[in-house]
């Protein structure tokens, strides 16, 4: 379980409390610290998965913590720059952190729907471009009074919120699509019971009409012996 592709994957956890310390510690060189150390583990998402495949050291684990992982650095590099002052250059900026936050949220919640009935939600390659232009975008805000990159990544964080709402609404159809399966199953077979025990009422009336149809012969034709016998006798 910790090989090196988890280890990789866990140390974009633990990195989450340093990037939270920015919020009270406001000088230029942590910032430029915390900038420096949320690029290296954005890295280790694509290295994480990269590793684990050329060394065939996937597991249940990693594919558990991995996406576990990516939500929580991008949800405290949003939390740290929209909560410190002065670090976006408009206030509109909120809007695509608000859309991100609303997505990843989601898109968890589906996960864990999905799992318990064992079907999986697969990342898109929609999806990596997203995850791509996010950690980017957060990359260079966070590098926050150096050259131009903060509002480069203004920018780029509105190309990410289009990508997150577009792959959001897609894994959104894909579950709903799969509900709409379910609910349709369950219909089609609750026709099948409902015409079964039609079936099985129609054989029992015909069986009960056929044995009423039997036992009026069978009186029919007691009484018409009986009649024969009297008037023989006479």
């Amino acid at each position: 379980m910790y090989n090196l592709p988890n280890l990789l994957t866990i140390s974009r956890i633990v990195v989450i409390p340093v990037i939270f310390l920015s919020l009270y510690i406001h000088s230029f060189i942590w910032t430029m610290f915390v900038a420096v150390l949320f690029v290296a583990a954005a890295i280790t998402d694509y290295f994480d998965g990269y590793l684990a495949r050329c060394r065939n050291e996937t597991s249940a684990f990693g594919r558990l913590l991995d996406p576990i992982a990516d939500k929580l650095l991008v949800a405290s590099a949003l939390v740290v720059i929209l909560a410190k002052p002065g670090m976006v250059w408009s206030d509109l900026s909120y809007i695509p952190a608000f859309i991100i936050l609303c997505r990843e949220i989601l898109v968890s919640g589906l996960r864990e729907f999905l799992r318990e009935v064992n079907v999986g939600l697969p990342v898109t390659r929609l999806a990596k471009w997203k995850t791509g232009f996010q950690m980017t975008a957060l990359s260079m805000m966070l590098f926050h009074g150096l050259w131009i990159w903060p509002y480069i990544g203004e920018f780029l964080l509105w190309i990410a919120a289009a990508l997150t709402f577009i792959t959001g609404y897609q894994y959104f159809q894909k579950s709903l699509n799969y509900i709409r399966s379910i609910e349709n199953a369950k219909t089609v077979e609750a026709k099948i019971v409902v015409k079964k025990e039609t079936v099985k009422t129609s054989a029992k009336s015909a069986k009960a009409a056929k044995k009423a149809t039997v036992k009026k012969k069978t009186t029919v034709k007691s009484s018409t012996k009986k009649a024969t016998v009297k008037k023989t006798k006479k």
